[in-house]
């Protein structure tokens, strides 16, 4: 069972354990080495991660009490994080948060969401009804790394 929640103070700590653990490993699978570490740096701020999560306000999933996973919609639709535990990939997690994120669109009167996603992530946000506007090249930390800014636009019945 999924249960998906707002973010809670004290969940940051277990949020960047969970984006960490997932770039270094799944997201390995398209980058290099010095990217993924770029991305995802040893010894980042706690204070500085704690206050983005904090702002962007996430969702989080979880099961069985565990955080599965995590995502944010921000006012205008973007979706600027959007991470499932590697433990949790492929099980329903990335798409109730998905689901999520949607419902709060609708609530709010969205009809674009859009999300610059990584090469790893990009099939499935295809599934979830997101299409391709531009391959873009970014850089983090000294490292460019290869996205996608990706849209998806609601009409009846999406």
């Amino acid at each position: 069972m999924i249960k998906i929640r707002r973010y809670r103070k004290g969940d940051a700590p277990l949020l960047w354990s969970l984006f960490f653990n997932t770039v270094r490993n799944v997201n390995i699978k398209d980058y290099s080495q010095a990217q993924v570490e770029a991305w995802a740096p040893t010894g980042f701020n706690a204070e500085i991660w704690a206050n983005k999560i904090e702002d962007l306000n996430p969702f989080v999933a979880e099961v069985k009490g565990k955080i599965a996973g995590y995502a944010d919609i921000q006012h205008d639709g973007l979706i600027d994080h959007f991470f499932c535990d590697m433990a949790f990939q492929g099980k329903g997690v990335g798409k109730a948060l998905m689901q999520a994120l949607f419902s709060e669109g609708s609530q709010s009167g969205l009809n674009l969401y859009h999300a610059h996603v990584s090469i790893t992530a990009r099939p499935f946000f295809e599934r979830m009804g997101f299409n391709v506007v531009k391959e873009q090249q970014v850089n983090i930390r000294s490292a460019v790394i290869t996205n996608f800014l990706m849209e998806r636009v609601e009409t009846k019945g999406n």
